[in-house]
Parts: structure tokens; sequence; C-alpha cells
């Protein structure tokens, strides 16, 4: 990503935050058949020191990723959206887009069949328990072994990390004011993320 300092997020619970909000991620890996995409939720693993992500790929994909052998790159988007230069100070004409992204990288270990299980399970818990009639692989676990036996799970210890916040920053702040009420009808959660840079400055 472009170096701008006044963009960067260098705190780690930053990136952690984003993460949690913005599961669905883009891994990236460079194999020998050249570049491999795949898109899959991570989550953070909030019993570790320092920053992993735990994920699941269907199979054959982690064979396709060549995974465990080279450093991945995570890419996780947050809150993004166009800016309009009419919302700007006459003479102002460069619109811009304003996004909260991080790129992760690590070298992704493999789990076995019953840690890919345990994930599973986390996986379905965080994104049900908030659900109305959320369900469990618990109901019904001799069947959710079986349909695991398709996924395997990645364990990815993050050793760098870039990150953005580039949400106005460098305009005035009845601008960036005037930028946020724009935002907050057809993007709140970007909205939200511009008022936290400003409580912040």
């Amino acid at each position: 990503m472009r170096w701008t300092p006044r963009y960067l997020m260098t705190d780690t619970a930053e990136v952690k935050r984003l993460v949690r909000r913005h599961p669905w991620a883009t891994f990236v890996s460079w194999t020998a058949n050249g570049l491999v995409a795949s898109h899959y939720p991570a989550l953070v693993d909030e019993t570790a020191d320092g920053l992993v992500l735990l994920t699941h790929f269907g199979r054959p994909d982690e064979v396709a990723h060549e995974a465990g052998e080279r450093e991945m790159l995570v890419i996780v988007q947050g809150p993004h959206d166009y800016v309009s230069s009419s919302w700007y100070e006459t003479g102002d004409l460069a619109p811009t887009w304003n996004h909260v992204t991080a790129h992760l990288y690590g070298v992704p270990k493999v789990l076995s069949g019953e840690e890919t299980y345990a994930l599973l399970s986390d996986l379905t818990d965080r994104f049900e328990r908030d659900r109305p009639g959320g369900r469990s692989l618990a109901e019904d676990e001799a069947y959710a072994r079986r349909i695991a036996k398709g996924a395997v799970g990645l364990r990815i210890p993050v050793t760098r990390f870039d990150a953005r916040a580039k949400l106005s920053q460098n305009k005035a702040p009845e601008v960036r004011e005037r930028i946020t009420s724009h935002l907050d009808t057809g993007n709140p959660a970007l909205a939200a993320e511009m008022r936290r840079t400003q409580e912040d400055t």
C-alpha cells in the first residue's frame, strides 16, 4: 500500500479489532504455479500472544496454496467508500477513496483433523451465537465431524503487517465533518470509523 505516514495503523490492538469486525478475508500465496487467492473467514486467536489468525480452507485449497511451505498474505478490508470532491471546499477537485485495510503476513501451520474440528466449532459459534435460533455443530457431532473432513484448519502467526486507516485525516476538521455527514446515510460503518479517528486526534 502507498506509504503515507498519517494513515498508518501500527497498533496491533487496532488490527485485531479490524479482523474481529470484518472477518471475511482474502488469502494470497505465491506458489510453484504462480499466485493463488482464496476467500474465507478469519478469527483472531484470542488465546495467543501477539497476533495470530485462525481460518479454514475447503479442500483442496490448502494444496493449491502450498499451505505451510512459505509466507502467505492475508488481506482484511474494513469499511470503505468513494469520497466525492463535491464535499470539499471550492477549488479542491481531487476525489478519493477512504478505507481501513490491513495486509498481514505469516507462514500458516496446517492443523490436525481434531484441531480443525475444534476451529470449525468455534467459528460456527462465533457467527451463530447472536442469531435468533443460532445453531451449533454440537447438535449433531457425528454429522459435523463427517463434513469437517472436507476442510483443513490453518493457524497463521502474523510476523508483520502493513495497515492503513485512510479517513480524510489530511482535510480540515469542518471538511472531515462534512464528509462524515454524507457517509452517515450510505455507509454508517465508515462514518463511525472517521469519528473514531477524529476523537483520537
